[in-house]
């Protein structure tokens, strides 16, 4: 064999040795690619794997789902009218009413008729919007007066507000009503601190933080088994005063106890028990140890540590003790109402929530970005079945899932 061929040949076996080598190099490289995936899907638990399934199945199903649960809500309205017409029979002959406290109910008088026909809009569309934007239902009848009725009472005094205000400016129609309800909300801060400054100056206390004064305002419009909470903090306050000028106790610590004993049922934001929570609130605004101390001893979850915590317990259970002072059934409506829209609350998607008829018709409003036309269908479904399983109601609950889409655009300024 020639030189030349020989050379010719080392080459081509140079030449394929690096192509071997580059290969072994891309095969390595995937392999560790391999490696490392399949590390990362060997330390996902059988339920993480699971739920990934039941999601992705979930996607695709669901318009199936709607379409299914659509059919069968066609067959059982046929299949049901014979037995409808006997249920209603029945029921006719027996006149069930719904009880509703006067408690729950607010009233707002109208000039006329043309006033309330205004109100009421074109197919009812005013009061529509108006119940949409402030959560409490509108009753009529043929007087001249409205009736608000909703079992959170800020949300009635906001309606009552609006609607007042509405009344006043006679452009009554959906945009406007938005509008004013927007406006009264925010004025509700400066309504919340005027109340509180009353309460806080009934129960000879002054110069408290303005958002202290705040959450005191909200005791007007909170109740504690039927006792509104702003009356008895007030008579509570003045029990205890007397008695602790009676003892020779320290006068301003009983004050300022009696006062604040109750504040953390009208904080909303913290999770715990009315006693937890306004400990902690407490705390945030820099109350003296000793006042914190009669709100954390007040309910006996702690030794009293002081005899001005004793005249706070004493106080609290004579206003709330006496007679006529509390209505149990009340307290329990309110979180029967509560937890039904709380159940509600808790699905993805769903934007705010509305028991209205004791509870027996809640509206779900969903943002329209997150819930499509089909997952509506599928979320009334599931709202419904989960309130079956866990919300407290007489009768049935009608849920109504309400999805819209809005656009708007504005003009240049001139």
């Amino acid at each position: 064999m020639a030189d030349d061929d020989i050379k010719v040949l080392v080459e081509d076996l140079r030449r394929d040795r690096e192509t071997l080598e580059k290969r072994q190099e891309a095969l390595k490289k995937r392999e560790e690619e391999l490696t490392s995936r399949l590390e990362k899907v060997s330390n996902m638990t059988s339920d993480e794997a699971q739920k990934i399934l039941l999601d992705e199945i979930q996607k695709k199903l669901t318009p199936e789902i709607a379409k299914k649960i659509r059919a069968s809500e066609e067959k059982v309205k046929e299949e049901a009218n014979e037995k409808a017409q006997e249920i209603l029979v029945d029921a006719m002959k027996h006149g069930v009413t719904s009880y509703v406290a006067e408690y729950t109910v607010s009233t707002v008088t109208v000039p006329d008729e043309d006033v309330k026909g205004r109100i009421i809009g074109a197919g009812g569309r005013n009061i529509r919007t108006f119940e949409k934007e402030t959560g409490v239902e509108i009753e009529l009848d043929e007087t001249n007066e409205i009736r608000l009725s909703s079992f959170d009472s800020i949300r009635r005094e906001i309606a009552k507000r609006a609607l007042e205000n509405l009344i006043r400016d006679a452009r009554i129609q959906p945009s406007r009503i938005e509008e004013v309800v927007k406006q009264t909300k925010s004025q509700m801060e400066d309504v919340l601190l005027e109340e509180g400054r009353k309460i806080a100056q009934e129960c000879g206390v002054f110069n408290l933080p303005v958002e202290l004064l705040k959450l005191i305002g909200r005791f007007k419009f909170r109740t504690s088994y039927g006792q509104n909470l702003g009356i008895h903090t007030i008579e509570e306050t003045k029990i205890g005063v007397a008695i602790s000028n009676e003892v020779g106790a320290n006068t301003d610590i009983v004050r300022l106890g009696c006062l604040l004993h109750d504040i953390g049922k009208v904080v909303t934001e913290q999770e715990g028990t009315h006693v937890e929570v306004g400990v902690s609130a407490l705390k945030k605004y820099g109350l003296p140890k000793e006042v914190i101390a009669t709100v954390a001893e007040h309910h006996e979850d702690k030794p009293f540590s002081s005899v001005e915590s004793s005249i706070v317990w004493i106080a609290d259970a004579i206003s709330g003790s006496r007679p006529g002072a509390r209505y149990e059934p009340h307290e329990e409506y309110i979180k029967r109402m509560t937890k039904i829209e709380e159940i509600a609350q808790g699905f993805p998607g769903v934007e705010s929530v509305m028991a209205f008829q004791a509870g027996r018709d809640v509206r779900v409003v969903v943002k329209p970005d997150e819930v499509d036309d089909d997952k509506l269908t599928v979320l009334a479904h599931d709202i419904a079945q989960r309130l079956e399983k866990e919300a407290e109601y007489a009768g049935q609950i009608k849920v109504t899932a309400i999805r819209e889409v809005r656009a708007s655009d504005t003009t240049k300024a001139k």
